[in-house]
């Protein structure tokens, strides 16, 4: 791999642990968004994975006007400080408009770009600019291979620390498909390939978009069978009652479970288990 990225103190890319990026889809308030970071913390610690928290202070691409769209950028930086003070996570959030860059990067450690919004080119340079890492969401309606123009983009920011992340790709009307071919593929940007397994799940349309929970750890599987650097999936620890994209968070008693399974593929792959 060409280019060396860390978040924090956490490496990523060839050579290194799978990473999982974590959290709820939305900040629901302060005391949900500490109750998931402490308790996602624990099962970091129990399995030993490097973990990075994730939530979104907006959703500012929900179906309908009506949806939950979460706290906002004020309130919502400030539940997320509040989170870095006292559980000490690294903090992953997306912007969705150029003037949030600084402001959310004085307060997270990564700054995503959402899918729908992947070839912004003023998103990308606002948040190349800042220095922080960029995690790149490819959209469902761009080729992996074409996938360097958008990197490029922050590149020219001087910033070199970015991560490609894919959550499937569109299939005619109200359909995703993965294709595993998509990770080497983007990893030939030189840059660590993320997976994200819950979106990749979704089934969009519709007055909600819905979703197939019961195949996120296929997915997940599979991609981590295929090279990716890491995995990033949204949890919730009441899936029912979740304030956004309820239908494809995963179930944060089940994760346990399904991280271990990812990991041992993981270390398979990067040859870890070799004596």
């Amino acid at each position: 791999m060409k280019h060396k990225v860390s978040v924090k103190s956490i490496p990523v890319g060839d050579g290194y642990p799978l990473i999982f990026i974590l959290g709820p889809c939305v900040i629901e308030g302060l005391d949900h968004a500490l109750f998931m970071a402490e308790s996602l913390k624990k099962i970091s610690e129990q399995e030993s994975i490097p973990l990075i928290f994730k939530s979104s202070y907006d959703k500012a691409n929900r179906t309908s006007i009506d949806s939950y769209r979460g706290p906002g950028l004020d309130e919502g930086l400030k539940i997320l400080l509040e989170v870095n003070k006292q559980i000490s996570l690294p903090i992953l959030t997306d912007i969705h408009l150029p003037s949030h860059a600084e402001a959310a990067a004085e307060v997270v450690d990564v700054l995503q770009i959402p899918a729908f919004l992947c070839r912004q080119t003023d998103l990308l340079v606002a948040a190349g600019k800042t220095g922080k890492p960029v995690n790149i969401k490819k959209g469902q309606f761009v080729a992996p291979y074409d996938i360097g123009h958008i990197v490029e983009k922050v590149e020219s920011t001087g910033n070199k620390s970015i991560l490609i992340t894919d959550r499937g790709s569109s299939f005619g009307y109200r359909g995703l498909i993965s294709d595993v071919r998509a990770i080497p593929i983007m990893k030939k940007t030189g840059y660590p390939v993320i997976f994200d397994a819950t979106h990749s799940a979704q089934v969009p349309g519709g007055s909600i978009t819905g979703g197939e929970r019961e195949f996120i750890p296929h997915l997940a599987k599979a991609m981590v069978a295929a090279g990716c650097d890491g995995i990033f999936m949204e949890t919730h620890n009441n899936v029912e009652e979740a304030k956004s994209d309820n239908a494809t968070q995963y179930p944060l008693s089940k994760l346990p479970e399904l991280i271990r399974e990812l990991v041992e593929i993981s270390n398979l792959v990067r040859g870890f288990n070799k004596k």
